[in-house]
């Protein structure tokens, strides 16, 4: 079938992701450090890293999920039955046998249902779990003067503190290798660099500028 070539995209989209991703990076290589798990920077610089990090990610999100709601892009997250079933088969059993990929890309749906919904949970539950619990273990030591030291326990903060990062790390990865399951390998890479992804054209919508 006839392909077509749209600008999916936008530039603060390729920005956010890409920014987003080091910061991760960064913050998983420091924060397992921290934890203990093996020696790399030093506790001290590591634990600096990672706080600095934290902030510069904390300020990011809170842009992008300004920028989404002001250009209306929060919509590509809503959760939708629609191909959901074909996108689970494809990707169960689908993919190995080079079946045809049941979701393609538009500028108003850009994402298949797996990916909204596991967006969606990166944002309602990950997300706010890394914010909670690590700007409570950055500022534990005012517990006392906020009146909270009595309601939480410091093991327990510690712990979905870890949680949420295994689950980041888990999200990560997974997102790694779903990128590799486009119409090419790095089809989706190159999208997400350029901002233009090769689709059906009779899934097509009109292009549009940033």
């Amino acid at each position: 079938m006839k392909t077509e070539r749209i600008y999916v995209f936008k530039r603060f989209e390729r920005f956010w992701h890409w920014c987003q991703a080091a910061l991760i990076i960064v913050m998983g290589v420091t924060g397992f450090e921290v934890h203990g798990t093996y020696t790399l920077l030093g506790y001290e610089q590591a634990l600096t890293v990672h706080m600095n990090a934290a902030w510069i990610l904390i300020w990011l999100w809170v842009f992008a999920i300004f920028w989404h709601f002001t250009t209306g892009e929060w919509r590509q997250y809503i959760p939708t039955t629609d191909k959901l079933f074909a996108m689970m088969g494809y990707y169960l059993t689908g993919i190995f046998n080079n079946a045809p990929h049941p979701f393609h890309p538009t500028r108003s749906r850009k994402h298949n249902p797996l990916q909204r919904l596991a967006y969606l949970s990166v944002k309602l539950l990950i997300n706010p779990a890394i914010w909670v619990s690590g700007l409570l273990l950055m500022y534990y030591a005012k517990w006392g003067d906020w009146g909270i030291a009595s309601m939480l326990s410091l093991p327990v903060v510690a712990f979905i503190h870890i949680m949420a990062a295994f689950a980041m790390v888990l999200f990560f990865v997974v997102h790694v290798y779903v990128i590799t399951t486009g119409v090419t390998p790095l089809a989706q890479l190159k999208a997400m660099i350029t901002g233009y992804e090769d689709v059906e054209a009779e899934e097509t919508e009109p292009a549009g500028a940033d």
